[in-house]
C-alpha cells in the first residue's frame, strides 16, 4: 500500500447546504486525513484552466458556470491509497447510481449537482494540488 495525496473540492452546493463538515466526516471515517484546505470562490478564468481537460466536451460551459457560482472546499486529502480510496468514498458522478453511503449517494443533488470533485489518478491528483496549494501550505 502507498501513502498518497488526492485533490478533494466540495463543490457550490455542499457549501450552499452547510454540509462541509458531513462530508469530511466521511473521509475521516475512512481513514483520510486533511493536510490542506481553503475555502475560495473561484473566477470563471480558473474553473476553465482547472477543467480544461474537459474543453471540448458538451458539459464544459455549464461546468465551469457552476464551480463559478458560489464557494467551494479546496482540500488535500491523505492516507494509504488515497486517491482509489477518495473516489469510492465519493460513489459513481451520477447520484442516482452511486452506491448507497457514498457522498454523492446521500448528497447529491443532480449528475451535474454531484457535491464533490476527487482527482482520478496519481498525476492528476499532483497538477490539481498544484494548481490551489504551495507544497509549504500542506501540513502532512
Amino acid at each position: 500500500m502507498a501513502c498518497e495525496r488526492t485533490l478533494s473540492i466540495l463543490k457550490p452546493d455542499a457549501t450552499a447546504r452547510n454540509i462541509t463538515g458531513k462530508i469530511n466526516a466521511k473521509f475521516e471515517e475512512n481513514g483520510l486525513r486533511i493536510i490542506a484546505q481553503r475555502r475560495v470562490r473561484l473566477t470563471r478564468a480558473e474553473a476553465e484552466c482547472f477543467y480544461a481537460v474537459h474543453k471540448e466536451r458538451s458539459f464544459f460551459a455549464d461546468l465551469c458556470t457552476f464551480m463559478n457560482s458560489g464557494p467551494v472546499v479546496v482540500q488535500v486529502l491523505e492516507g494509504e491509497n488515497a486517491i482509489i480510496k477518495n473516489r469510492d468514498i465519493m460513489g459513481a458522478t451520477n447520484p442516482k447510481e452511486a452506491a448507497p453511503g457514498t457522498i454523492r449517494a446521500l448528497f447529491g443533488l443532480s449528475i451535474d449537482q454531484n457535491t464533490v470533485h476527487g482527482s482520478d489518478a496519481a498525476e492528476t491528483a499532483a497538477r490539481e494540488i498544484a494548481f490551489f496549494f504551495r507544497e509549504t501550505e500542506i501540513l502532512g
